[in-house]
C-alpha cells in the first residue's frame, strides 16, 4: 500500500519524536532501556499510526487488532505512542517506573489501557499471540495479532514451540516482527547464542518470511500488507534495525541496552534526535 509523500514524512517525524519522548521519560525515571526503544521506533510508528485497527475510546473492542510487545523492556516508546494516541493522559508518562505507577518497567495489561498482554519475562509473547490468533479463528473474529520480538529473545525455547503451533494451526492472522538489531544486553547476539540463518529457520518451521529494513516505514507498511494476504500460514517480518538508532554514541553499543545518559550525554542525544526530526 503506497503512502503519500506527506504521510510518509509525517510518520517519519512521529518516529523521531517518539524517540525523544522515550528518552525524556527514561531520564526522568533515571531508569529504562533507550537502545531497544530506539531500534523499534519505526516499527511501532508504522503499526500504530497506520496499520493497526485500534481505538483509544474503545481499547477492549472485540474486533480490534491485538498487539504484543514481547520485548517488554522497550515499553517507553510504546507508552509514548499510546499517550500520543489518547489511550491515557500524557502526564502519566512522567511516572514511568515509579512505585504505584500504571507505567511500570514492563507493560501490565491489568493496569494500563491499550496493553493487550503483560510482558517482561522474555520468550512468552509469541505463545500468547498464538493463543489470541487461535481464539480469533475459533470465534470467527476479523482481527490480526502482531507480536514484536527481540532477536536476542529468540534464544528462549518457548518461541520455537509457539512457532510450531502457529504453523500447525495455520494461523494466517498472526504476524510476528523481529526487531533484529543484533545486540542484546550482554553483547552481540551472534557471540552469545547465534541465531543464523534466522530466515531459513522460520521458513523451515512453516512460516511466510520477509526480511526488510526495519527503519523504512514504507517498506514496513508494505510488508504488513503482504503478510495479511498470506493464507493458511503465519508470517514473520525480520526487520533489520540498529540498536540505539539516532544517537551516534548509542548505536550498536550493548552498554546502552539499559543505561541512563549523563546530563552531557543527554544534551548531545537530544541534539542528534532533534536533527532527525528536522530531517524528516
Amino acid at each position: 500500500m503506497s503512502i503519500s509523500t506527506s504521510q510518509l514524512q509525517k510518520l517519519n517525524t512521529i518516529a523521531w519524536e517518539l524517540r525523544i519522548k522515550s528518552l525524556e521519560m527514561i531520564i526522568k525515571a533515571n531508569s529504562g532501556h533507550p537502545g531497544p526503544s530506539f531500534s523499534v521506533a519505526e516499527i511501532i510508528t508504522s503499526l500504530y499510526f497506520h496499520t493497526l485497527k485500534v481505538d483509544p475510546d474503545s481499547p477492549k473492542c472485540p474486533e480490534r487488532d491485538r498487539f504484543i510487545l514481547s520485548k517488554g523492556h522497550a515499553c517507553p516508546i510504546l507508552y509514548a505512542t499510546l499517550a500520543r494516541l489518547g489511550f491515557f493522559p500524557e502526564e502519566w508518562l512522567w511516572t514511568l517506573r515509579r512505585p504505584g505507577s500504571k507505567l511500570q518497567g514492563h507493560p501490565d495489561m491489568k493496569g494500563l489501557p491499550g496493553i493487550d498482554m503483560t510482558t517482561g519475562s522474555l520468550g512468552n509473547g509469541l505463545s500468547a499471540g498464538v493463543g489470541m490468533a487461535f481464539g480469533g479463528k475459533y470465534d470467527k473474529k476479523n482481527y490480526d495479532v502482531f507480536v514484536v520480538l527481540g532477536d536476542g529473545e529468540l534464544q528462549e525455547g518457548t518461541n520455537w514451540e509457539a512457532m510450531m503451533s502457529a504453523a500447525q494451526y495455520e494461523l494466517d492472522n498472526l504476524i510476528a516482527i523481529v526487531d533484529s538489531n543484533k545486540i542484546q544486553s550482554g553483547g552481540p547476539v551472534k557471540n552469545i547464542m547465534n541465531l543464523e540463518p534466522l530466515a531459513d529457520k522460520w521458513d523451515s518451521f512453516g512460516w511466510h518470511v520477509e526480511v526488510v529494513d526495519g527503519h523504512d516505514i514504507q517498506v514496513l507498511v508494505d510488508s504488513y500488507e503482504q503478510a495479511k494476504r498470506v493464507q493458511k500460514k503465519p508470517s514473520v517480518i525480520i526487520a533489520n534495525t540498529t540498536k540505539g538508532k539516532g544517537v551516534s554514541f548509542m548505536e550498536n553499543q550493548f552498554l546502552w541496552h539499559a543505561r541512563v545518559p549523563t546530563s552531557e550525554e543527554a544534551e548531545q542525544a537530544f541534539r542528534e534526535l532533534k536533527k532527525g526530526v528536522n530531517n524528516h
